[in-house]
């Protein structure tokens, strides 16, 4: 039988994270105090996780309860009832449910990153761009690399270290399948300290990033009350308005849509305008990205005092991390889930759907949230690698005997109990992009 539970391991989890912060909630944390198998089970991502032709997997990590914990802290922040519709662990599933994604085993249920044998190991090799499959014969050093069966005979023949350092200085995803660290990794870092001063009470929000992790974060931060300016380049928008329109509805509706030539220095000078009157600034660029375009965080936050800037990111601000490439999927196996669903069940899987991008998220959104309400002026990072660490950290059997045995107890628990991912609607249609530029830029009294 499972081992009863007698904290709420949601629960404990947000009190942390709000104590990390120094945030003092309005009300009293609420949050689902079901068992975290059950969790886990319920929101869909047991459903994502395994083989096709097998049973779904039990994380034995309390992961989908971490989620839980974060959006009951963001609620004990907001105004009462913005969230209450809203399931932590569920958000992390429901791309899944929108894409009609299945488990896939060791591939992503998307389908671009997988797990590779090398010949010490294995790595998360992740092929989300259309570019990527170019760099193969350069990042084997093997110009006969052409086709899937030679890329997988050269990738054997090869280290882990060997083909993530390569991988990492040509621009790829690729990650080692690794365990995590003993010691407990922080979520967020403290990058730059500006002036605190105090702004609008309902913030507005640049979203400059893409994709799942900042969209989900702003997409949170416009429930609590915030007024979200999508920024994209009218060269590179974001990527996710090439996928399925249901989801860049969910993440996007409501928010206006503003879109700049960043290739010419008048639209880097309206970023830049738009970013002096900005509370909050979500992006998830690597940060020699925008400077090259001469848009450096930490001088914009000791320029406009109280300014919030959240860097997301793959693995930190610092050299060489900052330039390392990560994805949602392959984010999570660099965070180690799928090392301890190998020593939990004997197989190395893929955990979840891009599992990192809405946990970083969610994690995001309180962070933000809590900054901008203590007067801002900080350069907050959060890494989805670091993301995904301190989740894998928190509730961590102390040994591969006590993970197999928890993962046995919460499987049987969560039988008869396994759910489908589910999907929300959209309250509208996400702005065609551009359609606000220049209503935003003459009411922030910007030269179009």
């Amino acid at each position: 039988m499972a081992t009863a539970l007698t904290t709420n391991l949601a629960e404990t989890f947000a009190k942390r994270l709000l104590n990390e912060l120094g945030a003092q909630p309005l009300r009293d944390v609420r949050v689902d105090d079901s068992h975290p198998a059950l969790i886990w089970a319920r929101s869909g991502l047991m459903s994502l996780t395994g083989f096709a032709d097998g049973a779904p997997l039990m994380c034995p990590l309390p992961v989908a309860a971490c989620a839980n914990g974060a959006l009951a802290a963001l609620a004990s922040l907001a105004p009462e009832g913005a969230l209450n519709d809203l399931n932590g662990a569920a958000l992390l599933a429901e791309r899944g449910a929108i894409a009609e994604h299945t488990r896939k085993g060791t591939t992503s249920p998307g389908g671009s990153c997988r797990l590779l044998k090398t010949r010490d190991g294995q790595i998360a090799l992740n092929l989300a761009r259309d570019d990527d499959q170019a760099l193969l014969p350069a990042w084997l050093e093997d110009e006969s690399v052409v086709d899937e069966a030679s890329m997988l005979i050269a990738i054997q023949k090869q280290t882990m270290h060997d083909l993530v350092e390569r991988g990492r200085l040509l621009g790829l995803a690729v990650a080692p399948v690794v365990p995590p660290p003993s010691a407990i990794t922080p979520w967020h870092t403290v990058t730059h300290v500006g002036e605190r001063a105090m702004r609008r009470a309902s913030p507005r929000v640049l979203d400059l990033s893409s994709l799942w992790a900042g969209p989900l974060c702003t997409h949170l931060l416009q429930r609590c009350g915030a007024d979200v300016i999508k920024v994209e380049s009218t060269q590179r928008p974001d990527g996710a308005r090439r996928g399925p329109p249901q989801f860049f509805d969910l993440l996007n509706a409501r928010k206006r849509s503003v879109a700049l030539d960043l290739s010419k220095e008048t639209g880097r000078a309206q970023l830049c305008a738009l970013i002096a009157q900005a509370d909050i600034v979500i992006e998830a660029s690597r940060p020699r990205a925008l400077r090259q375009m001469n848009i450096h965080a930490e001088k914009l936050i000791d320029e406009n005092p109280g300014l919030t800037w959240v860097s997301l990111n793959g693995y930190g601000r610092k050299d060489p991390e900052e330039n390392w490439i990560a994805y949602g999927d392959d984010a999570g196996v660099a965070g180690g889930l799928s090392y301890l669903m190998r020593e939990a069940s004997g197989e190395s899987v893929i955990v979840g759907d891009a599992i990192a991008d809405p946990l970083t998220g969610l994690h995001a959104a309180l962070a933000a949230f809590v900054c901008h309400r203590q007067g801002g002026g900080r350069l907050l990072s959060l890494a989805l690698t670091d993301v995904v660490r301190h989740c894998v950290q928190f509730d961590r059997p102390t040994n591969a005997e006590s993970l197999k045995q928890r993962q046995r107890e919460w499987t049987e628990l969560a039988q008869g109990n396994i759910g489908e991912p589910q999907m929300r609607a959209a309250p509208v249609q996400a702005r065609e992009l551009g359609a606000d530029t220049v209503a935003v830029l003459a009411s922030w009294g910007i030269a179009c």
